[in-house]
């Protein structure tokens, strides 16, 4: 007994050394990266459809008939969307696909790198494993989407929020400019840190810069324009509230069916009640956000740290963005990494609650995504029962997510006690002392190390 318990430890150690091989690290994300490319280009249910002919289509119509969406038309992205896509044709339209899938592999591995370390150093090893057993999870349009360019920006953003809040606030903006998303992890980092207004400066500005050049391009009012696009469309098929017509489809319920909406390129559903539930989605969103946002400032008023309240509601944000969505892609699964890596990290260093359950929770439901597309996605469509059960329990997982994320920055107050001295004490990082390492190197004074609760954050 004795000889078991003391090599479990030596057991352990030797698991932990193993898997924090950088050659074994790295090999597993380029191979999953591999993988993911060769489904995306090869497997059934054209997973790569909207790049390769989307995506294509709007910079074949730039370069070729000079006609700019988002510019000289209505667009349903933020403009900054444009760039890469067009930095996709880079070696020609013929190789349009496969370039675009190595420009999101790069954009992942400076965000990969960010994560467990550059060079020899090592830290969050466990997280970086977490991202891609997610990843791989999640199928090939983890990379197969405009919000595969989104995810490793905001990844290197909200981890260079305790060291360098204005750049963090840069590369989110951006971010934000290519798909919206994003301005839920800056409006969690505006409301858990003392350096909100630095951050909103930063933010407006950065935003203004990419109005004023949309403007000189002769945009218009079309820079805009996604804001109207969204709101204006219907009920998509995977998001959570369409599911109670795709059961009435399935019961055969009169006048409720899946169709394919030419304008947007989608399946919606339609049936009784849709366009009302329709109308009603965009203010309930609001409501919900309202809400979460009046839970997080009353946590930050009973004291919680911002090292607490901030992984907490980045995923509460990010979750009732899916959750309370009409939209409801496959793609939205992608934004439950940032939050979550946050959180992981975080916890890593010492801080805030365990990420563990939100963790694996997204786990499941990157399984689940890839469970119904893109192969399968065909049955859903024709109302499969099977396949509606995976979605359905997709869906409520997510607000399980949405519920935990909740319950975390309410409760984030009364953490405050527990460790406030080890946490005044000395300065955030995710991922622990990770000082030397950048995002997070600095050349200023120890004593000049950015304390992210105490709002002290020189850029």
């Amino acid at each position: 007994m004795s000889a078991t318990a003391h090599s479990r430890p030596e057991w352990s150690a030797s698991v932990r050394e193993f898997a924090s091989n950088p050659v074994l690290l790295w090999s597993a994300f380029v191979l999953t990266h591999l993988w993911l490319g060769m489904l995306n280009l090869y497997a059934p249910g054209m997973p790569l459809g909207d790049v390769s002919v989307v995506y294509k289509f709007w910079t074949d119509q730039a370069i070729v008939a000079h006609y700019w969406v988002g510019i000289d038309s209505s667009w349903v992205y933020p403009i900054v969307a444009l760039v890469p896509m067009l930095l996709a044709r880079a070696f020609g339209p013929e190789l349009y696909s496969s370039t675009w899938l190595s420009l999101v592999m790069v954009l992942n591995a400076v965000a990969f790198a960010s994560v467990i370390g550059w060079g020899r150093q090592r830290q969050n090893v466990s997280v970086g494993w977490w991202w891609v057993a997610f990843l791989l999870l999640l199928g090939p349009i983890a990379l197969g989407r405009i919000d595969s360019i989104t995810v490793p920006l905001a990844i290197v953003g909200v981890l260079q929020v305790a060291q360098r809040p204005a750049a963090a606030a840069v590369i989110l903006t951006i971010a934000t400019w290519i798909k919206v998303w994003p301005a839920a992890i800056l409006a969690a980092i505006v409301i858990s840190v003392k350096s909100r207004l630095r951050v909103v400066v930063v933010s407006a500005a950065t935003s203004l810069v990419i109005v004023l050049v949309a403007l000189a391009l002769g945009s218009g009012a079309n820079v805009f324009s996604f804001v109207g696009q969204q709101t204006a469309r219907g009920l998509q098929v995977e998001a959570p509230i369409s599911t109670i017509w795709l059961w009435e489809g399935w019961a055969h319920v009169p006048n409720t069916f899946v169709y394919y909406d030419q304008a947007l390129l989608t399946w919606q559903v339609r049936g009784p009640g849709v366009s009302t539930a329709s109308g009603l989605m965009t203010p309930l969103l609001a409501l919900v956000l309202v809400a979460i946002v009046i839970v997080a400032i009353l946590s930050v008023r009973r004291g919680a740290s911002a090292l607490d309240v901030l992984p907490a509601l980045s995923l509460a944000f990010v979750a009732a963005c899916i959750a309370v969505n009409k939209v409801g892609s496959p793609q939205y699964m992608t934004w439950l990494a940032v939050p979550v890596i946050l959180g992981l990290s975080t916890r890593l260093a010492g801080h805030g609650r365990s990420f563990r359950t939100p963790a694996i929770l997204s786990l499941v439901l990157a399984a689940l995504t890839q469970a119904f597309y893109p192969y399968l996605y065909g049955y859903l469509l024709g109302l499969n029962t099977f396949m509606l059960l995976v979605l359905s329990a997709r869906n409520l997982l997510v607000f399980v997510v949405l519920g935990w994320s909740l319950v975390a920055v309410w409760r984030a107050s009364s953490a405050r006690g527990d460790d406030a001295l080890s946490r005044d004490a000395g300065e955030w990082e995710p991922g622990g002392s990770v000082s030397g390492i950048w995002p997070f190197s600095t050349s200023k004074r120890p004593d000049d190390r950015d304390r992210l609760d105490a709002g002290t954050l020189p850029t």
